[in-house]
Formats: structure tokens, C-alpha cells, sequence
């Protein structure tokens, strides 16, 4: 069975950073485009940002220069790295295959907040 857990959110207040992790079973990421999505309340889960295969990243327009999307295959583990954290950006944060995903895992909370 593919699981993806992920993990790192937390309570932060504006400016900080957060360091995301998803741990993926069951698949092997290397093969794979992956991606980390937010979804605010009340709103649509939105596409953050991808790594390919080889490494190159592509960001929202909203987090551009503040986050970064990381992969370690050895780990089977895609990151993310975010800074100067706005309060705009809280929202549960998700991992997945990209652009096909799978079943969607918990996610993790990111509350930015004074």
C-alpha cells in the first residue's frame, strides 16, 4: 500500500520558517515528479509547488523567493522549506505524486499567527 505522511507543521509567528517533511512507503519517488499542495478553510487545496525527476523546482507565483522544494530519493523523502512566513500561508499542507497523485495523506498544519 502507498502511504505519504507528512510532518514538520506547527504553530509559527509571521517572518519564521517551517521545515516540511512527507515520507513516502509503498513507492519509490525517484521516478516520479512530486509536489506539495495547501488547502486554507474555506478554500480549493492549491498547488504550491513541484521538483522533477532531476531536481528543478517551480513555484506559486505566492511563495516564490520564500520556499523551496527539496527531495532526498535515498530517504524517499520530498521537503519544504519555508520562510518569511505570512499569515496567508496557513493552511494544511499535503504531498503527492504529481501530475497523478494518490489517496491524499493527513497533511500537516502550518498556522501562522502573532
Amino acid at each position: 500500500q502507498v502511504q505519504l505522511v507528512e510532518s514538520g507543521g506547527g504553530l509559527v509567528q509571521p517572518g519564521g520558517s517551517l521545515r516540511l517533511s512527507c515520507a513516502a512507503s509503498g513507492r519509490i519517488i525517484s521516478f516520479n515528479v512530486m509536489a506539495w499542495y495547501r488547502q486554507a478553510p474555506g478554500k480549493q487545496r492549491e498547488l504550491v509547488a513541484t521538483i522533477s525527476r532531476n531536481g528543478s523546482p517551480n513555484y506559486a507565483d505566492s511563495v516564490k523567493g520564500r520556499f523551496t522544494i527539496s527531495r532526498d530519493d535515498a530517504k524517499n523523502t520530498v521537503y519544504l522549506q519555508m520562510n518569511s512566513l505570512k499569515p496567508e500561508d496557513t493552511a494544511v499542507y499535503f504531498c503527492n505524486f504529481y501530475p497523478t497523485g494518490i489517496s491524499w495523506g493527513q497533511g500537516t498544519q502550518v498556522t501562522v499567527s502573532s
